[in-house]
């Protein structure tokens, strides 16, 4: 059971909990609408199991609502506006009774459903007694996987108090990260700022207006952030913590953000919508070497994979086989180095391209690339060869107008001083298009 987040939610009653659209909702506002909920869930007729998609962003109504699912151990679905397109299909794949749709002043509307059938891993949950969450992966590389975890279990590492602080939520309301930023914030008796865009602009005078000590983000929005050079328009003094994850950093990058923000301290995550965001620690010289402090769950390497045992793991997907072995082992697909304790993380296999045999990376080309004069950003993917299977090829955006065979030149005696002869990108192009997601996580795919 989860009440001990509503108890201490209850002891903070008159503290800000939230900042919305320049609205700021306390603790007892929080607690007060998670009572409102309970009634017209009750009027809706949605008990312990019920399934119900919540389409918003972090509305104080949207994260009461959360909150009001999860003390009644139903199973919340949180879909953002921007997935709209696919709401018919994750409330088919979730076998959702109900939509919440929260507009932006806040107010709502509740559409009924009529789910064929149900899915065996719903009916274990339920049959636990317990709540239930609902992920949907990205789906970069094809379909979206529908994860489902134990909502209960997900929670659990948040029972241990930890420091009180302003966290400004950058990952999206249907992103695990999100959901981590808001719970952990919540059980610490912090204020969560949400922010209306993920322009660097408005997040830096979010950060400013607020005093926002924590900003959980993507590299890919950092190296904006630099590029824009907003931060030297806003006082950022208040900024402690930087927490970047979903993705590989690049090493120059990091660099940058290290001369720039002195006083944060510069903290690299691990999550995943499969397992949540698992606590670890960054190597202290400014690298991206990290180790897990095993709070919780274990970790293995295998074949340069890494490996999680977690009771927080999700209990699978909803439309798609599991990555578990037979005693529990939830493959991550994610390739690493090992350094005794330090793990560096070298990016998904999906990602992997195969030059003759030999396996590259596209986050080590893009720190490389990242770290020309005049480049603002590169996506890094493989094209079919007859000869080698694939080649390495780069897609760039540039600071400023360059000739493309001028850049080609540079770019390629550049990184004949930096990389093996295989790891040197073959096909080059220029784009003015942005390389990243909703979610700022880098795109990495030909353009036909």
């Amino acid at each position: 059971m989860t009440t001990w987040l509503l108890e201490r939610m209850e002891a903070w009653r008159d503290a800000p909990a939230l900042v919305w659209a320049d609205v700021h909702a306390s603790y007892g506002d929080l607690l007060d609408a998670v009572a409102q909920w309970q009634v017209e869930l009750d009027r809706q007729a949605l008990g312990a199991g019920s399934v119900v998609v919540i389409e918003a962003t972090f509305s104080p109504k949207a994260c009461a609502l959360l909150l009001a699912l999860l003390e009644r151990r139903a199973i919340a679905v949180p879909v953002t506006p921007g997935q709209r397109v696919h709401l018919e299909e994750f409330q088919g794949i979730a076998h959702a009774q109900a939509t919440v749709h929260i507009a932006d002043d806040d107010t709502f509307t509740v559409a009924r459903h009529a789910p064929t059938g149900t899915h065996a891993l719903t009916e274990k949950l339920r049959a636990l007694g317990h709540a239930g969450l609902v992920i949907f992966s990205s789906g970069s590389s094809g379909a979206a996987k529908a994860v489902l975890h134990d909502f209960e279990a997900l929670l659990e590492k948040f029972r241990t108090p930890r420091q009180k602080k302003c966290v400004l939520t950058f990952l999206l309301f249907d992103h695990i990260g999100g959901i981590d930023t808001l719970m952990n914030t919540l059980a610490n008796g912090g204020t969560v700022v949400t922010t209306p865009s993920r322009d660097p602009e408005v997040v830096c005078a979010l950060i400013a207006k607020h005093r926002v000590h924590t900003l959980p983000t993507s590299p890919t929005f950092l190296n904006l952030l630099l590029l824009s050079e907003a931060w030297q328009r806003h006082d950022l003094s208040s900024l402690q913590v930087i927490a970047y994850g979903t993705e590989p950093m690049p090493q120059p990058t990091l660099t940058r953000l290290a001369e720039v923000f002195p006083n944060a301290k510069l903290v690299q995550t691990y999550g995943l919508s499969e397992l949540g965001v698992l606590r670890s620690r960054s190597r202290p010289d400014g690298s991206l070497w990290l180790s897990f402090s095993n709070e919780g769950f274990e970790t293995q390497v295998r074949d340069g994979l890494l490996w999680v045992r977690s009771p927080a793991a999700m209990l699978g997907y909803l439309n798609a086989p599991d990555l578990f072995d037979g005693e529990g082992w939830l493959n991550t697909q994610d390739a690493v180095e090992v350094d005794g304790p330090w793990l560096r993380v070298l990016g998904r296999v999906s990602d992997l391209i195969n030059v003759g045999g030999q396996k590259v990376y596209p986050a080590e080309i893009e720190a490389v690339v990242m770290s020309m004069p005049n480049v603002a950003d590169v996506a890094v993917y493989g094209e079919k060869s007859p000869l080698t299977g694939q080649f390495v090829a780069a897609r760039v955006n540039l600071v400023e107008p360059e000739p493309l065979d001028v850049f080609k030149r540079r770019l390629r005696a550049f990184c004949r001083e930096r990389l093996a002869p295989y790891k040197i990108p073959v096909r080059i192009e220029l784009t003015e298009d942005r390389q990243f997601s909703a979610r700022f996580k880098k795109l990495r795919s030909p353009t036909s």
